[in-house]
């Protein structure tokens, strides 16, 4: 039986921990052959801290781990047993059913283009109210014209001297208001 990948129930915010639990668990009980990867899905995401970019990590499903497995007793019983896992995703709970390739495939490739390109942890829309943060149009309001994620730049529509002028901005210099 060829290897299978299941979506394993844990606490939500121990997923980085419960995954290296569960990478131990798998090398000390010498079933390293029946186990693939043990995945946590992640993006980067761009965010502003205290006026600087700073990289950091969102989960694209919190409270869950992908496991890629040969499903048996014993490697059921170890995944279930490890501390902070409460479970398999669906099929029944003593036979969990295998997510599909293709969703496997969806989502290995979301988290590799979220490494290649970090997305920005706030996502605009056009007409939206957003207030602008940082450069020599701060705390001016305005409405979001255009968003250009590959650029990560966004196009605000501010009222300067009581005419609406369009002002280019970077992610990082505006708020939504």
């Amino acid at each position: 039986m060829s290897m299978r990948w299941y979506v394993v129930h844990a606490y939500s915010g121990q997923e980085k921990s419960i995954q290296a639990a569960l990478i131990d668990r798998i090398k000390r009980s010498g079933m390293a052959d029946k186990f693939g990867q043990v995945l946590v899905p992640t993006e980067e995401v761009v965010e502003l801290k205290k006026g600087q970019k700073a990289l950091s990590e969102r989960r694209f499903f919190p409270g869950y781990i992908l496991v890629q497995m040969d499903m048996t007793d014993e490697t059921w019983h170890l995944v279930k047993s490890t501390p902070k896992v409460t479970g398999f995703i669906g099929g029944t709970a003593m036979r969990p059913t295998p997510i599909s390739d293709k969703e496997v495939e969806n989502i290995l490739h979301q988290v590799q283009e979220g490494v290649e390109k970090p997305k920005p942890k706030v996502l605009f829309e056009v007409g939206e109210t957003v207030r602008v943060t940082d450069g020599p149009f701060n705390d001016f309001n305005g409405s979001v014209e255009e968003v250009n994620y590959e650029k990560s730049k966004i196009r605000v529509s501010v009222l300067i001297f009581g005419r609406p002028t369009p002002v280019e901005l970077e992610f990082g210099q505006v708020e939504k208001a």
